[in-house]
């Protein structure tokens, strides 16, 4: 592929204005190889060899060794590196030695895993000595008639975390002859097990080891992933084990350039740009228009159907013919859509896709030209595992990421070295989150009595929660072990590992009774309120009635030209300060808090224009919830200067409190919807000016705790952020959120400056 004269082309179409403003120029990379000390078993030797599997690249044979000497691994290298030959190579190795011997599988989507099925597979296709090995795939759409068989015959079992908590962890002693001699475990896409669903996994892996060590194994733990900071912590911390790390990448790469794409200032005034929806149908539709396969990648569900139908009905107009080449993608379709989607562009049927992260790991979906990222997805390793979707042959290969109109987007805008020299992040897990590690502690319980033995699993804390649920008389304790009370059934069922809550709620078309979708309880009133606009597979949906009882939200086809977006109210309860800090002239607090979010109304807005074309009411209950956050004190000196610049002093906690949450995903690996604020010139717990920072999800998950940890080059990194801005008064780039509950009022940009300023003084008097 010609990327230069693509990009010249683009200079010149009539929407250009300057957007591009920052090419990488990523050059190709040579492959570095390695042999390992005893060659495999000559059957997989053969096989390897047959597949041009062979010979290994550096990593992949360091990969190798390690595991051959019985540690446990961990391989962060980039997309397309090769990393499932090593876990791949290992197993099957392993089991043509060891007569019995079994491996389970873990992938996060079931996409992924049908993906990996066919790849092994085809290794064991490619030579008759391997045909023995039994593979199996087991999870939710497994048909009820073959489970048996699969129970009684499989020596590799794939299936993701959701099965293994809900399934196949709680019937254990069905299992036995894999869990006997169960010799490795495979997770793949570590880096995915993050925040909540990170923290459910973890515990649902500890549960698991629990269970091997009672049927008298001990496997050892592959685990592949995205490059991040800390992929021995992190693999520690998911697995409670200690692991070798190989990062050292040797696989080939081709040339890339990486485009930084603006989109332009539309209103000097207000410093506002263009919608980068509207950035991103342009470039979509204009490379598919071209014949080059792209992958369009959004942050939200409905930011990956808006662009689709945008560009639905831009081809409609300008090229036909390629209008039903092009599709949306995204979790919560139905099994068979996805797979139809995924055959299509892997075939080449399709010509390009809109999606959400879905797409983000390694399913198979052919060799693609182009990607686009409609805005910083919240991570610098996401960044690059979309970006390396494209450019899989050799060739050269396109990648824009868009700047989205918010602090973090715009701050990497304007410095792209921060993002291409920047470290990746750390990826963070909480197991001992008590909302989290409890209700596992009742799984445990259930598949096997609890003993003072556990702890070393679940760890210290895990005492205190056990006595805490035998005092609610959800454990029964006999001759020091722990049984589950006879009350409860099957206490798997009430946890949903992909979220700190169990209950979700379910989109049913009115008339029909059709089920639309699933959606988690947190994101209910939020998306699925009463008068809301709902986007599934390009069409619109208007939620008529939302029963908070039965758990089902009403709807109805719709062709309205709005989308609706909530309006809530916030208030933050201190319970408890575990640790504070003098940061400049001032005290920093971490600690637990109760929230309560209110929706109390919504907005309507037009597609395109963004324009605000009036606001409802909502009567809805209170969420609450306890979490962990961060807070600090305000300097006198920084009351005084906004004072005596006549500048509006509420404003200025509130601009400094949404600059803030805006660039906290640069330093804590998260979405900047994983967190929320609350900014009061007096708080009720302590008496004076308060910025508060916390974490959204009930119990927390570290992002606050390592909030507080950089606290000071979060205030550098926000101050910043306003300085360079353009605007006077504040934008969407700056101190405006899309998420604020009181319509971004007040906001003053010139208050939060000098009270960021004020912060980042040394000594000083101290803090209100």
């Amino acid at each position: 592929m010609d990327t230069s004269s693509i990009l010249k082309s683009l200079r010149q179409l009539p929407e250009y204005d300057g957007q591009m403003v920052h090419l990488e120029k990523i050059p190709s990379r040579k492959a570095r190889y390695a042999e390992l000390d005893t060659q495999f078993h000559p059957a997989l030797q053969k096989a390897l060899k047959r597949l041009n599997l062979l010979p290994l690249f550096q990593h992949q044979a360091q990969a190798l060794e390690a595991l051959r000497s019985g540690a446990n691994v961990m391989v962060a290298t980039p997309a397309a590196s090769g990393k499932s030959l090593v876990y791949n190579a290992s197993v099957l190795d392993r089991l043509m030695r060891e007569k019995g011997a079994t491996a389970l599988y873990l992938f996060p989507t079931k996409a992924l895993t049908q993906d990996q099925w066919r790849a092994l597979r085809d290794i064991i296709d490619a030579d008759a000595g391997l045909k023995g090995i039994k593979v199996a795939v087991f999870d939710g759409d497994t048909p009820t008639e073959e489970r048996g068989e699969i129970r009684r015959t499989a020596r590799v079992l794939l299936t993701n975390p959701d099965m293994l908590h809900y399934g196949i962890l709680p019937n254990h002693r069905s299992w036995t002859k894999l869990l006997r001699k169960l010799r490795y475990v495979v997770i793949d896409e570590a880096h995915v097990y993050r925040g909540v669903f990170g923290s459910q996994v973890a515990n649902v892996l500890r549960r698991l080891r629990r269970l091997c060590r009672l049927h008298g194994s001990s496997p050892q733990f592959i685990l592949s992933s995205a490059t991040i900071a800390n992929p021995e912590g992190h693999a520690e911390a998911l697995v409670g084990k200690p692991f070798t790390v190989v990062t050292d990448d040797g696989s080939p790469s081709s040339d890339k350039v990486f485009v930084f794409w603006n989109p332009p200032i539309i209103d000097e005034t207000r410093s506002a740009r263009r919608s980068s929806n509207t950035e991103a149908t342009l470039l979509f539709t204009y490379l598919i228009g071209r014949g080059i396969r792209t992958l369009t990648f959004a942050r939200t569900k409905r930011v990956a159907e808006l662009i689709y139908m945008y560009s639905r009905e831009q081809l409609r107009l300008t090229l036909p013919e390629l209008a039903d080449r092009i599709m949306p993608y995204r979790a919560g379709y139905l099994a068979e859509d996805r797979r139809r989607i995924e055959q299509g562009l892997a075939s080449g049927e399709l010509l390009g896709v809109c999606a959400t992260n879905a797409l983000e790991l390694g399913i198979d979906i052919g060799d693609l030209d182009a990607t686009i990222l409609t805005g910083y997805p919240g991570s610098i390793a996401s960044a690059w595992q979309q970006a390396g979707r494209s450019g899989r042959r050799g060739e050269g290969s396109l990648s824009f990421m868009i700047g989205m109109a918010n602090p973090l987007d715009q701050y990497f805008m304007r410095h792209p070295q921060e993002f291409f020299d920047k470290p990746h992040e750390h990826v963070l897990v909480s197991p001992s989150n008590p909302y989290i590690l409890r209700p596992h502690l009742l799984c445990a319980a259930f598949e096997w009595p609890l003993t003072a033995s556990d702890k070393a699993l679940f760890g210290e804390e895990s005492t205190h929660h056990i006595k805490a649920l035998e005092e609610q008389g959800l454990l029964k304790s006999h001759r020091n072990r722990w049984h589950l009370s006879p009350e409860i059934d099957y206490p798997a069922k009430e946890v949903n590992i992909r979220s700190a809550t169990s209950r979700d709620y379910v989109i049913v078309v009115e008339g029909s009774g059709v089920i639309l979708e699933t959606i988690e309880e947190s994101s209910a009133f939020s998306q699925v309120h009463p008068g809301a606009v709902y986007l599934h597979q390009g069409e619109s949906y208007l939620i008529t009635d939302l029963d908070t009882e039965t758990r089902i939200a009403h709807a109805v086809p719709t062709d309205v030209a709005y989308y609706t977006q909530t309006m809530g109210i916030t208030d933050i309860r201190i319970q408890q300060v575990k640790e504070q800090r003098r940061v400049g002239s001032v005290q920093v607090y971490q600690g637990w808090v109760e929230v309560s979010n209110t929706v109390v109304g919504y907005r309507r807005k037009a597609r395109v224009t963004e324009e605000m074309l009036g606001e409802e009411t909502l009567d809805l209950p209170p969420q609450t919830f306890n979490t962990s956050a961060l807070w600090f004190d305000i300097p006198e000196a920084a009351i005084d200067r906004i004072l005596k610049d006549y500048s509006d002093f509420d404003g200025g906690l509130h601009a400094a409190e949404h600059a803030a949450i805006g660039i906290l995903p640069m330093f804590a690996l998260c979405d900047r919807a994983d967190i929320g604020g609350l900014s009061t010139p007096l708080h009720s717990d302590t008496g004076r000016p308060q910025i508060f920072i916390y974490d959204g999800h009930p119990g927390g998950v570290g992002i606050t705790e390592k909030g507080f940890e950089l606290m000071e080059e979060l205030w550098r990194a926000t101050l910043r952020t306003l300085v360079e801005c353009p605007c006077k008064t504040g934008c969407p780039s700056c101190i405006q959120s899309p998420k604020c509950g009181n319509n971004n009022e007040p906001l003053d940009k010139t208050a939060a400056r000098i009270l960021l300023e004020e912060l980042l003084k040394p000594g000083g008097r101290r803090g209100l």
